[in-house]
């Protein structure tokens, strides 16, 4: 299968910068995989695709304003950070640009123009990772978190050609964050309201929370020409026990789990657990999986989801979840009605 097959055309316009007026009066395009109907709805009209007995599957990880802009000890030159993933303790691995100025023993200095110098991020280069990233550790005054979120900005994706603002810092997150670890949003929650979520609960439909921290894959793209010869990069997940019993009670009394995005889908079949029936396995643990066509789905029955950039792992999951041709009709048809695309676009519900 090659990875060329999961592309399509898409203008330049279409893809969003910024985020709707209201989270739930984007778009959402809705489909239905028995009868190829396609539906175009607003995202507040989601609640009509629910039933009672359901359960809504969301990912609570947290975005870390993880893009700081800095300044190389001894030449003052410009460098960006984008961290990663934490290794252990004050020690990250780190996106830099432009590389080729840093290499092991350089020092970056972070917030040295702030007002109070107790805000100053401090790190220095340990060693060489995978694709060009670097292990770096950081020294400060006080709490990490806290020096990140005064002088860090939101990590927004390079399709967004723009600097983050202060109004990212509240949209780029969803409104159900609380674990804090995640380099991308999951942006399919993006749309939901603390008032569209109230509406879900009153119809009967159950909610869980998963956690799933979204990772550096979500910034590289597929290099191999054969779909079987890309390796994903792993992310830590989290199930409790009070998700995996209110997922595992609606798949037992035959409601169906609706999956909030593709990392909520990816947690989900991850945790997936093969006894004497088909169930969910809580507990922390870490996933690689990569789902593309031919992939049998165990737990996920509906996918909300945004649109996806061509050729991209998402694209692969969701042409698994339905079928590569037609999902590539629905993108066409998605083109055609000026749909806004990505991580601040529209959404899609396949059911």
């Amino acid at each position: 299968m090659n990875v060329s097959d999961f592309d399509y055309n898409l203008p330049e316009e279409l893809i969003a910068q910024k985020p709707s007026e209201k989270r739930d009066y984007s778009r959402l395009l809705v489909v239905d995989r028995k009868s190829g109907e396609i539906f175009h709805r607003h995202f507040y009209d989601v609640i009509d695709y629910l039933n009672p007995g359901d359960c809504l599957v969301i990912n609570d990880s947290k975005v870390l304003p993880a893009r700081l802009f800095g300044e190389k000890e001894g030449t003052g030159a410009k460098i960006e950070f984008l961290l990663t993933k934490r290794l252990e303790g004050d020690t990250w691995e780190t996106m830099v640009r432009p590389g080729r100025r840093l290499k092991v023993g350089d020092k970056v200095i972070f917030g040295k123009h702030s007002d109070d110098e107790k805000n100053v991020l401090k790190a220095e280069i340990l060693d060489y990772g995978e694709d060009g990233t670097r292990i770096v550790r950081f020294d400060y005054e006080g709490i990490f978190m806290e020096r990140l979120e005064e002088i860090g900005s939101m990590p927004l994706p390079p399709y967004i050609e723009r600097p983050a603002d202060e109004a990212d810092s509240d949209r780029y997150q969803t409104v159900y964050a609380r674990e804090e670890g995640s380099v991308a949003a999951p942006t399919a929650g993006l749309h939901f309201t603390e008032e569209l979520l109230e509406k879900v609960k009153a119809k009967g439909v159950k909610i869980a929370k998963v956690t799933l921290h979204v990772g550096i894959g979500t910034f590289r793209p597929v290099k191999a020409e054969k779909v079987e010869d890309h390796h994903m990069h792993f992310e830590e997940y989290e199930i409790s026990e009070e998700a995996a019993a209110l997922i595992n009670e609606t798949k037992e009394k035959g409601g169906r789990i609706i999956a909030v995005g593709t990392t909520s889908t990816r947690t989900l079949e991850s945790a997936a657990f093969h006894g004497d029936r088909l169930f969910v396995s809580p507990g922390n643990s870490s996933t690689g999986i990569f789902i593309y066509p031919g992939y049998e789905f165990k737990i996920v029955d509906s996918l909300i989801t945004n649109f996806h950039l061509p050729k991209s792992t998402l694209m692969m999951l969701i042409s698994a979840f339905y079928d590569r041709e037609k999902i590539l009709k629905v993108y066409e048809e998605a083109v055609r009605e000026k749909y806004r695309f990505f991580s601040y676009g529209d959404a899609m519900l396949i059911i």
